[in-house]
């Protein structure tokens, strides 16, 4: 197997690019944590649990939907949005 120095430069170029969005989606993962601390604010003082089973089913069909839309294999969204979900409702349940 080839290392990664060893690579073609078509494909170097294909992972720079990738860094580059990889860059992007941890920018807006950072954005969209700071809109979750003000949800665990308004929770805690509306005493609402973070797991709410009806705003994850509607995310789920939501980015689901928006992917599909744009061409994402099918589940992709899903998938990435279950782990999202948990890792939100985890900080969430440590917050509130």
């Amino acid at each position: 197997m080839a290392g990664l120095n060893a690579a073609p430069p078509a494909l170097k170029a294909a992972r720079a690019r990738i860094d580059e969005i990889d860059a992007r989606l941890i920018a807006l993962l950072v954005e969209r944590f700071g809109v979750v601390e003000g949800v665990v604010d308004i929770k805690r003082a509306a005493g609402i649990p973070a797991l709410l089973q009806d705003r994850i089913d509607e995310v789920l069909e939501r980015v689901e939907s928006l992917g599909r839309a744009e061409g994402l294999p099918e589940g992709v969204a899903t998938a990435l949005w279950r782990v999202l979900i948990a890792e939100t409702i985890e900080y969430e349940n440590r917050h509130l």
